[in-house]
């Protein structure tokens, strides 16, 4: 039962802020992703792999944030309810999304 409980605990995704240069705003937004891969590095690179398609990509903190920051760690039990597949790189949006967050 232990094994159980921290089977579901463990990070197994994270939720990644990417902050993008859109044309018109005055300063770049935040955009974000789940990702499914545990390790944080890969996770983060992911989502600016992706981000890069819907925009150019901050190169310097913006108002306190920096430019690309794993904001959540997902477990595997909040990835499976929410349909996140491993490896796989959802766009998500950019609304702080909040039922994202565990």
């Amino acid at each position: 039962m232990q094994q159980a409980a921290n089977a579901a605990s463990i990070t197994a995704g994270w939720l990644v802020g990417v902050m993008i240069e859109v044309e018109g705003e005055p300063r770049p937004l935040r955009h974000y992703y789940a990702v499914g891969l545990a390790d944080r590095d890969q996770a983060q690179w992911r989502a600016v792999d992706r981000a890069i398609a819907a925009g150019r990509v901050a190169t310097s903190p913006v108002g306190g944030l920096e430019p690309v920051q794993a904001v959540n760690p997902l477990t595997l039990a909040r990835m499976r309810t929410l349909g996140l597949a491993a490896g796989e790189v959802r766009e998500l949006g950019w609304r702080h999304p909040r039922r994202w967050m565990s």
